[in-house]
């Protein structure tokens, strides 16, 4: 069976015991989804029901209800399993971009070598015969001999990433590697390269989640009942015209916690959310919310700037090399003579050019990219600023609206000391305590009236 993990979550991070409200403010979910996900939960972990004498409904699970889930059924032993692995699998997909890449650059100057080595061999049996040659017949006499050497020499010094130098760099050593051979932020030279290429993912992917917990907070810390302007900087589509003076926008919020509208004397309309009033706890103090939703800007790589400038480097050297190997296997000649390893080469020589291309290319496009996202995610966070500080300088009449919402503003906390009823006695029990307590009330009713009379 499946189940929610924010339901899961929320549970753990209140201690275990927990309202509808409570789950739905913490993990941002709507009432019946958290209403469902606790249904289920509390079926199969043996939590018990809690009941007040006004009939609200508190959650109270065991500590361990996760290991009760784990034995109880085979599907979330072999997630879980799953999970390990895909760790796992993912780590050495992340490293083997960065050993494909050392992979190419090796081939890359293996068989410059051979085909330099092969043509200065064909030269010299040239020059044995008093021919003069040339190399390999296909680039021109031999003057030319040693040209390719040349350059490759030139393009290895001029490309070479020493993986030392920052630890002989005095200013750079924030990022010397420690003993275990990974940097101080945790990633290693090979995940760098995927950083590099891929990016680290997208740091606001749980941004719809903290907006409905940002939400409900604020819902919560005025006492389950608003006015429309402040939730107005967690949310993102507002509409134009009517469809923002009429506060359309207010209607997901309504819906997502099973809000209802109310109307003041004067015709201001302010939204209550009676579910959200309960709580298992009660609230000390308000909940921390920042002043509006606020995304985090996207980052080109979470990998150190040394790291970069190697895979740049190796990159860079990659790509060229690539150039001149596809330069010196235009002697198809020597490379049919040579066969065998350099013939392999031959073959794969666009992939390998492919490669290098795109290894420059995609954290180029990626670059724009980011910039671009950047830059509108800028502009979103600057729009629900604006809507904090005009709800700071609000003027009369938003101040006559949030009074009149502090006149249904209420908690409802469902103590354990006031129960009607709970799961964890038997029902009999109960009875005759719910008796035991009633005549006790009355009996202390007798007693207040003959000290007034």
């Amino acid at each position: 069976m499946a189940y929610n993990t924010a339901v899961m979550e929320a549970v753990e991070s209140l201690k275990y015991r927990v309202t509808v409200g409570d789950v739905a403010t913490q993990s941002g979910l709507e009432l019946a989804v958290a209403q469902q996900g606790l249904n289920a939960l509390a079926a199969d972990t043996q939590a018990h029901l809690q009941v007040s004498d006004t009939g609200e409904i508190a959650y109270e699970f065991p500590k361990s209800f996760r290991a009760i889930l784990r034995n109880k059924y085979w599907r979330l032993r072999l997630q879980e399993t799953w999970e390990r692995i895909w760790s796992v699998l993912f780590y050495l997909i992340r490293i083997s971009f960065g050993i494909l890449l050392i992979v190419s650059i090796l081939v890359i100057v293996v068989a410059i070598l051979v085909l330099v080595i092969a043509a200065q061999a064909a030269s010299q049996k040239d020059d044995d015969r008093g021919g003069g040659g040339g190399f390999g017949g296909g680039f021109g006499g031999g003057g030319m001999v040693f040209m390719p050497r040349f350059w490759i020499g030139d393009l290895f010094w001029l490309f070479h990433y020493d993986p030392y130098y920052s630890r002989r760099s005095p200013s750079r050593r924030a990022s010397r590697p420690n003993r275990s051979g990974r940097a101080d932020d945790g990633m290693n030279f090979l995940e760098a390269i995927f950083s590099f290429l891929f990016g680290d993912g997208d740091p606001n992917a749980d941004l719809e989640e903290r907006r409905w917990q940002e939400v409900g907070a604020v819902i919560q810390n005025n006492g389950g009942a608003i006015a429309a302007e402040q939730v107005v900087p967690y949310l993102d589509d507002l509409g134009k015209g009517w469809s923002q003076e009429d506060e359309d926008y207010i209607l997901p919020v309504l819906t997502r916690f099973n809000g209802v509208p109310e109307v003041s004397p004067q015709g201001d309309i302010i939204y209550h959310f009676p579910e959200l009033q309960v709580t298992a706890q009660k609230q000390r103090g308000r909940i921390a919310v920042p002043a509006y939703l606020k995304e985090a800007p996207r980052k080109f790589s979470e990998a150190k700037m040394g790291q970069l400038s190697g895979a740049i480097a190796l990159g860079v050297f990659n790509f060229l090399g690539a150039i001149v190997l596809g330069v010196m296997l235009q002697d198809q000649a020597l490379v049919a003579e040579i066969g065998g390893f350099i013939g392999f080469v031959n073959a794969i020589y666009w992939v390998i050019l492919a490669y290098g291309a795109g290894f420059l290319a995609i954290p180029a496009g990626r670059y724009f990219w980011t910039n671009r996202k950047n830059s509108q995610i800028e502009s979103r966070n600057e729009q629900r600023q604006e809507r904090a500080l005009a709800l700071n300088a609000a003027g009369p009449e938003l101040d006559e609206k949030i009074t009149f919402a502090q006149q249904f503003a209420a908690q409802t906390v469902v103590s354990a000391d006031d129960l009607a009823y709970t799961t964890e006695k038997d029902l009999t029990e109960q009875e005759y305590e719910q008796r035991d307590k009633l005549d006790a009330e009355w009996q202390k009713r007798l007693e207040s009236s003959e000290d007034a009379t």
